[in-house]
């Protein structure tokens, strides 16, 4: 698996921030705390990330498990927004059960629930699927679908491309799509919109990554579901009905997913600085490098 570092995820998140949400100009500052425990008594609902903040790829991080028994304690609710899109629902919720969380399954709002939702009035169209066949196609049973591998036919008899998981994808599969897409143009949904995730050592390479490609050479725009882009927070806020969002705090560890999107529908941010997209690097330089400036910077959950 190709791997990046974190300066060149953080330029390629800015390379395409003409297709990112925009917001206003910030004049306030952000403050620093150890832990979410010190800034608790602000909020009665906490957004948690899960790439950085929950794990490190398929390792929990240490004291966050603590962490939110404690604010679950204290009268808070709690729920995972994430742009997993690459395993079914009930599959990444029993991961989250093995690393030792304990959420309810409605509590996990992730990007590929938000494309399902996206797709509803588009259910009678045949989808090319970006995926990996091993994590099976729970979830999508009610599509008609082909997976997008070698076979160049498969590429022309779609309806349209649902980008969800890239373990597998290949560059060879890359160009099959782009050069598709150039002789007829078809709606491209993505059903995560990271261009990068942060694992044990390095950062994996995502849909997002291969969808802003498409888009600069076939300019042919996708549709993103998934931070930081609208539907996902719509789908959360669903879920936690009458609640006061000046006490909605998102936690996440990425400037350009988890904030920009905090930022874009109005609540409270957190950025973890000790680990995923930052972890032994300046969270301070990049938040004045890119102008997206969270609430907090919080070293660790």
């Amino acid at each position: 698996m190709k791997t990046i570092s974190t300066k060149e995820a953080f330029e390629a998140y800015e390379a395409v921030r003409h297709r990112l949400p925009t917001v206003a100009a910030s004049g306030a500052r952000h403050r620093r705390a150890e832990t979410l425990a010190d800034i608790a008594d602000g909020f009665d609902v906490f957004l948690l990330d899960a790439f950085g903040v929950l794990n490190i790829g398929e390792t929990a991080i240490p004291g966050t498990r603590e962490r939110i028994d404690d604010l679950r304690a204290a009268g808070k609710r709690v729920l995972v927004v994430s742009n997993a899109a690459g395993f079914p629902h009930a599959a990444l919720t029993e991961k989250y059960t093995r690393l030792g969380f304990d959420f309810a399954p409605e509590d996990v709002i992730t990007s590929r629930v938000a494309l399902l939702d996206g797709l509803k009035s588009r259910e009678d169209l045949h989808w090319g699927l970006m995926a990996t066949r091993s994590t099976g196609l729970q979830d999508f049973e009610d599509l008609t679908l082909s997976y997008l591998e070698e076979d160049p036919e498969a590429y022309d008899r779609v309806d349209g491309f649902l980008l969800v998981g890239s373990m597998s994808w290949t560059e060879p599969r890359q160009a099959l799509l782009e050069a598709a897409l150039e002789r007829r143009p078809r709606p491209v949904l993505v059903g995560n919109p990271d261009i990068v995730a942060p694992r044990e050592t390095s950062f994996s390479i995502e849909p997002g990554h291969f969808a802003h490609r498409l888009a600069d050479r076939t300019g042919i725009v996708p549709e993103f579901y998934g931070k930081p882009f609208p539907g996902i927070f719509e789908l959360a806020f669903k879920r936690l009905g009458d609640v006061d969002q000046s006490r909605v705090l998102m936690v996440g560890d990425s400037l350009h997913t988890d904030i920009l999107d905090a930022r874009s529908v109005g609540i409270a941010s957190a950025l973890i600085a000790q680990y995923g997209f930052f972890a032994g690097h300046d969270a301070e330089e990049a938040v004045r490098a890119a102008g997206i400036v969270p609430d907090f910077i919080v070293e660790r959950p």
